[in-house]
């Protein structure tokens, strides 16, 4: 099937609800930590992708045939989340985003040493030209920034670790179903939030400490009331429509026609970040954006004019 419309449309949706996650784990972040978002999401999100498995196969497709690289990609896509979200809390919405999506870049980039792909110099000026805008949002030349430069880097560092993962499902996209591998996923997320509420869960290692980032990963377990219960149920229920959203547009459409409207969530980070914080890009900002969509973009055009598969892949999303 190559249904261009209905791809689209499914992408689109994707976009939608990604970003509206990210809202909502910002919004939530002053009163609740990150390792409770994620298991309550995951927790909502794995009996769907269990449905899933008996469509595309039943129980049996759940036992890996490399489980060593499973796990590694599930780590992976874990320490992806954590760096994200942890610079969320404390970075302007948009900002962020943008950031992260230099992921493409560094699969671009990656695929060569990693997957044996030839890239040729168009699309190599392309990945540079993108990671100067990530440079720009930096601005190693500016002796102060409103936050720590380090934070800045979280998201990018979440970038290079979903690029890893992604060529990681490349490897095993060819024997294992795309249900099993969000099964593995969402399995992790749960040990390891799991992990995190055992051993931090009563909030004792964030007593004291000043770093936003480190104490939205070290808060205390807390049960939400009012209308932050409606937005955990939200955010929950959010996770399922992102992961239909995907898979159903790359299944109705090839790569090279869904993927690059995947940048729609960057405006939508824009617009969430000017009406439910206040919050606009500078300058800086602004140029970094520019220069990575442009970028991201030309990588997309350029495969597609080739004909040939892009080197971006993407069924699950660090967000699903």
């Amino acid at each position: 099937m190559n249904d261009a419309a209905r791809g689209i449309g499914f992408i689109l949706a994707g976009m939608l609800a990604i970003s509206a996650n990210d809202m909502l784990i910002k919004l939530l972040s002053g009163g609740y930590p990150l390792h409770q978002m994620v298991f309550v999401r995951s927790a909502i999100a794995i009996p769907f992708s269990l449905a899933r498995v008996q469509i595309e196969g039943g129980w049996r497709i759940l036992r890996p045939d490399r489980p060593g690289l499973h796990l590694a990609r599930g780590l992976l896509v874990v320490t992806a989340n954590m760096t994200y979200f942890a610079a969320l809390a404390v970075l302007p919405l948009a900002e962020a985003t943008a950031l992260f999506f230099a992921a493409p870049l560094f699969i671009t980039l990656l695929s060569i040493p990693l997957l044996g792909e030839k890239v040729g110099p168009w699309r190599i000026g392309a990945v540079v030209a993108g990671f100067a805008g990530v440079l720009v949002m930096l601005r190693p030349w500016q002796g102060t920034l409103d936050v720590p430069r380090a934070v800045l880097l979280r998201p990018v560092v979440a970038a290079l670790t979903y690029a890893l993962m992604q060529l990681l499902t490349r490897k095993l996209g060819a024997t294992a179903k795309a249900s099993a591998m969000a099964v593995y996923i969402q399995g992790t997320f749960l040990v390891v939030a799991a992990g995190f509420y055992i051993v931090a869960g009563d909030g004792r290692f964030a007593e004291g400490l000043e770093n936003e980032s480190l104490v939205f990963l070290l808060r205390e377990w807390v049960w939400p009331q009012g209308r932050d219960l409606w937005l955990f149920l939200a955010l929950g229920a959010n996770a399922t429509v992102i992961g239909y959203s995907l898979s159903a547009a790359y299944r109705a459409a090839d790569v090279a026609t869904v993927a690059p409207f995947e940048y729609v969530a960057l405006p939508l980070a824009v617009l969430w970040g000017w009406f439910v914080f206040a919050e606009w890009p500078s300058g800086p900002v602004w140029t970094g954006i520019a220069l990575i969509v442009g970028a991201g973009l030309f990588v997309f055009l350029r495969e597609r004019q080739r004909n040939r598969p892009v080197a971006l892949r993407t069924r699950v999303r660090r967000r699903y």
